[in-house]
């Protein structure tokens, strides 16, 4: 009787058990926006952001503690709200575009630090450089209650140096600091 017993009970948790299936999640490009910050002539912070990106997030764990996001953003889609400084940003002195035309983040992990908060790492790829960055994330999931879509927020926030890159070597940090603020905000539709 105990044997079969102890055999129900095994069956019952086979059965209850739902291993989380791989999920791929789509960059909602209404809902999303990477920027970045930077300090001019030491007194002032100059905005912008990429117009033209695309993500994706990978999530094989309820806790996101595996996701994985890939981004690419087009660099000739700069957008500091002053033309000629996006030209400028684009040509040879920066970001040269046209022999460099995107960058790429692929993470490499996501460390749960409390609740909804992780340190995500990963390649951050730029001006034809591959650094490992460290950036802080906040994830949160609901349902679109119009179409019923599971829905997850991402915002990713960080500090990288534009010399590990190569960007704007000619230009002092009196000018153009060289810390840089990264930031992203970033809504994904489960496929």
């Amino acid at each position: 009787m105990k044997k079969i017993f102890v055999m129900v009970a095994a069956a019952a948790a086979l059965v209850a058990f739902k291993p989380i299936e791989k999920s791929t999640w789509s960059l909602d490009k209404a809902h999303a926006k990477l920027g970045f910050t930077a300090t001019h002539m030491m007194v002032s912070d100059v905005e912008g952001w990429f117009k033209t990106f695309d993500a994706t997030l990978t999530v094989n764990k309820e806790d996101y503690s595996d996701a994985q996001v890939d981004l690419t953003a087009e660099i000739k889609s700069i957008n500091t709200e002053e033309v000629k400084r996006d030209e400028h940003l684009c040509s040879p002195d920066f970001f040269d575009a046209a022999k460099f035309p995107t960058l790429t983040f692929k993470s490499k992990s996501f460390k749960k630090v409390k609740d909804n908060t992780f340190k995500v790492t990963g390649d951050l790829t730029m001006h034809g450089v591959t650094k490992s960055v460290e950036l802080d994330a906040f994830i949160r999931t609901a349902t679109n209650p119009m179409n019923k879509k599971s829905i997850t927020g991402v915002k990713v926030s960080g500090v990288i140096k534009r010399s590990d890159f190569t960007l704007g070597g000619s230009f002092p940090t009196a000018i153009v600091s060289d810390e840089i603020t990264l930031i992203g905000n970033a809504e994904f539709i489960k496929n």
